[in-house]
C-alpha cells in the first residue's frame, strides 16, 4: 500500500514538470506553519480567568497548558513586582504574546494565495507544450508531447488547488481562534490592573 502511494506520487512529481519542486515545498511549510499555529493557539478547559489568576497566584498546582495561562504567570509576576507604570508593562507583556498567536499567519496566507498562481503557471507551461505538440504532430516526443503536456497542465492545477484549499481552511479556522485568544489576553490584562489596583487601595 505504501510502496503504491510512493510510486503515485513520484508519478505526479515527475509529470508535473518543474512547479512540483517549489509546490511541494510549499505543502511542507504550510502544513509546518499550521501545525506550530495549532499547537500554540490551542485552549483546553480551563476555568475563567478571575478563577484561573487565583489558581496561579495561590500556587495550587495549576499546569499552565494554552497561551492565555503562560500570560496569566507572566502578568501576576509583573504584578508582584510592582512596577511604577503598571499598564505599560503588562501592555508588553500582552503584546510579546499575541505576536506568539500569530506567528507565521503571514506565511500560511502568502502560500495560499501563491499557490493556485504557481499551479497555474504550470497549467500554461503544459498547454504551450501540447499546442507545440500538436503543430510537430507529436502525439509521445522526448519533451511529452501531447500527452505530456495535458498532463502537467492538469497534474498542476490540481496540485496548487490541493495546497491552498486546505491551508485556506485551516487558516480561517485559526484566525478565529487566534482573534479569541487575543481579545482573552486584553481581558486578562484589565483583570490583572484591576486585580493591583485593589490590592494598592488596601495597602493605603
Amino acid at each position: 500500500m505504501l510502496g503504491e502511494l510512493v510510486e503515485d506520487f513520484l508519478f505526479y512529481y515527475q509529470a508535473g514538470g518543474y512547479v512540483m519542486p517549489p509546490l511541494v515545498g510549499a505543502t511542507l511549510v504550510l502544513w509546518y506553519a499550521l501545525g506550530y499555529r495549532m499547537s500554540v493557539l490551542r485552549r483546553g478547559r480551563r476555568p475563567d480567568l478571575t478563577t484561573l489568576l487565583r489558581h496561579v497566584s495561590a500556587g495550587e498546582g495549576y499546569r499552565p497548558r494554552s497561551l492565555v495561562d503562560f500570560a496569566a504567570e507572566r502578568g501576576l509576576a509583573v504584578v508582584d513586582r510592582e512596577p511604577p507604570n503598571l499598564r505599560r508593562h503588562l501592555d508588553e507583556v500582552v503584546a510579546e504574546f499575541r505576536r506568539e498567536a500569530g506567528r507565521y499567519r503571514i506565511v500560511t496566507r502568502a502560500i495560499v494565495a501563491v499557490a493556485p498562481v504557481v499551479g497555474l503557471l504550470g497549467t500554461v507551461d503544459g498547454m504551450i507544450e501540447t499546442f507545440d505538440s500538436l503543430q510537430e504532430m507529436n502525439l509521445f516526443a522526448q519533451s511529452g508531447g501531447i500527452a505530456g503536456g495535458i498532463s502537467q497542465a492538469l497534474f498542476t492545477t490540481q496540485m496548487g488547488l490541493a495546497v491552498a484549499i486546505p491551508g485556506l481552511v485551516m487558516d480561517r479556522l485559526l484566525a478565529r481562534r487566534q482573534a479569541t485568544v487575543e481579545r482573552e489576553l486584553q481581558q486578562l490584562r484589565e483583570h490583572l490592573v484591576a486585580e493591583a489596583t485593589t490590592i494598592s487601595g488596601r495597602r493605603t
